[in-house]
């Protein structure tokens, strides 16, 4: 696959989840059958070892096998894929982006590393390095809003003036003012905003989404995307209701129970019902109870039908 520059990285990227056996580990043939959707699915591209990837969760086999199978599928079916090469230690962070180099992805994603905030001075030597060794292919700073150390824009400006070669960012996003601060950086890099904000995020300039809409359903995300290219006012009201049901169904799991970001991704695709993954994460991360994904998909069928499979 080749190297994508920032200005052919937008649109809806779908996030590989892994699917889990009783026994806590990674299912590989679920895990092939959820590859299989997502190409079938057209997404705009595929990335793997994000926040839903558990990351943060896997050994090397296991980082190692997820990519092989992720770029041996999206290679045959000429699918952009991003590797996300991110761990809490900056040292297997630039041993796994030395490792995936190899296996040719359109893209490669990091994080900044997550035990000790860095000073700036850091956080711009971390980022030259990975960058380096990435060359040539584009490096994606994963920077949403649960990082230990998120950068705001005018942290975003100063990365960028120090000649850091980035090609894109997945961010918060934010209100009017945070995209007029942002607008600079938009024309340089791609900037994808958080998935239920989509429409917004285009109507102000930003390129795209590292989708959790994807995970609830990447055929109707996808569809979703494409509405927004051509009746973007079409697409806004959507996103009113698709904001409507993550307040309701989605949302509380977060804020009044503590579930994390991974579990309610993961708790989005089984309410969804599209493919083979379950609520559950692995230890010692709490799972959402598979009992709740009726009550999920009761509120999806009444304000987002679109996105729903039928079982």
């Amino acid at each position: 696959m080749n190297p994508l520059l920032a200005k052919e990285i937008s649109g809806v990227w779908a996030t590989l989840m892994v699917p889990l056996s009783a026994d806590n580990s990674i299912d590989f043939a679920a895990l092939s059958e959820e590859i299989d959707y997502l190409l079938a699915s057209k997404v705009s591209g595929i990335y793997s070892n994000g926040t839903a990837g558990e990351f943060y969760n896997q050994n090397e086999n296991e980082f190692d096998r997820i990519s092989q199978l992720l770029a041996e599928k999206c290679e045959g079916a000429s699918m952009p894929f991003q590797i996300g090469c991110s761990h809490m230690s900056p040292q297997i962070s630039l041993e796994r982006l030395e490792r995936v180099k190899a296996l040719k992805p359109s893209a490669v994603q990091v994080i900044l590393p997550d035990w000790m905030p860095m000073d700036f001075r850091e956080v711009i030597d971390f980022l030259e390095k990975m960058a380096a060794y990435a060359s040539p292919v584009g490096l994606v700073l994963y920077n949403p809003p649960h990082a230990k150390q998120v950068l705001n824009p005018h942290q975003w400006e100063r990365l960028l003036g120090k000649g850091i070669q980035l090609v894109g960012c997945k961010v918060a996003g934010g209100d009017s003012e945070w995209y007029k601060a942002m607008g600079g950086i938009m024309e340089k890099i791609a900037v994808f905003v958080p998935g239920h904000r989509l429409a917004t995020g285009i109507s102000h300039g930003a390129q795209g989404s590292y989708s959790n809409v994807a995970c609830l359903n990447p055929v109707a995300a996808r569809r979703w995307y494409e509405n927004m290219v051509v009746d973007l006012q079409g697409a806004l009201i959507l996103e009113k209701r698709i904001l409507r049901f993550f307040e309701e169904a989605i949302f509380p799991y977060i804020i009044n129970q503590g579930y994390s970001n991974t579990a309610v991704d993961k708790f989005l695709a089984a309410v969804g019902g599209w493919g083979p993954i379950s609520t559950k994460v692995r230890w010692p991360y709490k799972s959402i109870p598979k009992e709740e994904v009726t009550r999920g998909r009761k509120i999806a069928k009444k304000l987002i039908p679109e996105f729903i499979n039928e079982l």
